[in-house]
């Protein structure tokens, strides 16, 4: 593949995840809010769920069909401070980072890539998602919120 049609598959990549975070967000949000929002998360991607307690934090694990696994972080308080993903597709990230879908939005865009992850951070927020074709993965956390003693490596 010579340059310019790399780049312009790269300017198409990035204007595509762009126009696709600009999409009008769902009333059902996760990130952020508390453990209870899990569940809806659970009824809304007909998943099953499964708890593990870790040290500072919980993780449900939702399994959604597609072989996708997302995973949601819940500190002892029960907010839910961050998000992970990783399977064939990406799940709906409007139910996941709900009001935060919006912010993320608004992330400028530096440089247009090519190759690699993008990620973003707005504010509080950081977006990580990469990966390639059926296997795709990301993440979204709050840096205010992570529970002292947590590292940002023990979410994926």
């Amino acid at each position: 593949m010579n340059k310019p049609v790399r780049r312009k598959a790269g300017i198409t990549a990035l204007a595509a995840a762009m126009a696709w975070l600009a999409l009008p967000t769902s009333a059902r949000a996760t990130l952020g809010e508390a453990a209870e929002s899990v569940e809806r998360d659970r009824a809304q991607f007909h998943a099953r769920i499964a708890v593990r307690p870790q040290a500072h934090f919980s993780v449900h694990e939702l399994a959604l069909g597609a072989n996708v696994l997302v995973r949601e972080f819940v500190d002892s308080s029960g907010r839910v401070f961050a998000v992970a993903w990783s399977g064939q597709s990406r799940p709906d990230l409007h139910q996941l980072l709900g009001s935060y879908h919006a912010q993320l939005a608004q992330a400028p865009v530096s440089a247009v890539r090519r190759r690699g992850p993008v990620i973003l951070h707005q504010g509080n927020i950081v977006f990580e998602s990469g990966g390639h074709m059926r296997a795709l993965r990301g993440r979204a956390y709050l840096t205010d919120a992570l529970p002292a003693g947590v590292s940002v490596d023990e979410i994926r």
